[in-house]
């Protein structure tokens, strides 16, 4: 009963938690600190002619698309800020409280997640589309929320577009879902999660096809690790 405690000790994963979270904020602290905002603009150019040479520079088309929606484009926004996210850590405490043997591997695959973007996120920043010319910031102009206020702008890394986060914890978890479930719809849905999440983040400006790819690449090698 003691060691199945220790397993499951809401302290080690918050410790956890707030481990990877801080060396999250500090990656992005550091990269700011080094002329981060002009060198993630150019590589943010660099990603758009590197589509553009491979033909899959579509996100102003995917953007032209839903801005014709804007109630849509607001929910889309919404949906970017707090489902993807709140998905993941929702049914990592599901797991937790049901002391289900799956969490442990599950949680480790979100760790390897966070953990092997930063070196990307350190030697590669990468602005988000909605900061160039040729595409609209959905989150201001659509939405209404300053996004780059000083105040938010402490709590993330503006300049980690690449790879994508919210793809690669939309492969990890729907794969996660879609292994648990014997209904086919609830498979199918989950197994569309991160081919959906992919499109929101590039129609609403906040990542680029590569990005996506990246992510994608980054949340089956983070479950490849973890065993899943």
């Amino acid at each position: 009963m003691a060691y199945g405690v220790r397993r499951f000790s809401v302290r080690r994963e918050v410790g956890l938690a707030l481990g990877v979270y801080g060396l999250y904020l500090l990656v992005a602290r550091v990269v700011l600190a080094r002329r981060g905002r002009d060198r993630a603009r150019e590589n943010a150019h660099r990603v758009v002619a590197l589509e553009e040479r491979l033909g899959v520079h579509v996100e102003p088309a995917v953007q032209r698309t839903l801005l014709r929606y804007p109630r849509l484009v607001h929910g889309l926004n919404v949906g970017y800020g707090l489902f993807n996210v709140t998905l993941t850590l929702g049914w990592l405490v599901v797991l937790f409280r049901r002391r289900d043997t799956r969490f442990h591997a599950f949680r480790t695959a979100c760790l390897l997640t966070h953990l092997g973007a930063q070196p990307a996120f350190l030697s590669f920043p990468t602005a988000p589309p909605r900061v160039l010319d040729g595409f609209v910031d959905t989150i201001s102009e659509v939405s209404g929320f300053d996004i780059e206020h000083p105040r938010i702008v402490r709590f993330y890394n503006p300049v980690a577009a690449m790879p994508s986060l919210h793809v690669a914890f939309a492969v990890v978890t729907g794969a996660e879902i879609a292994g648990r479930t014997d209904s086919r719809l609830v498979k199918s849905a989950a197994l569309a999660y991160a081919p959906l999440v992919a499109t929101v983040v590039a129609g609403t400006g906040n990542h680029y096809v590569l990005d996506a790819v990246g992510g994608a690449a980054l949340g089956l090698a983070a479950r490849g690790i973890a065993g899943d």
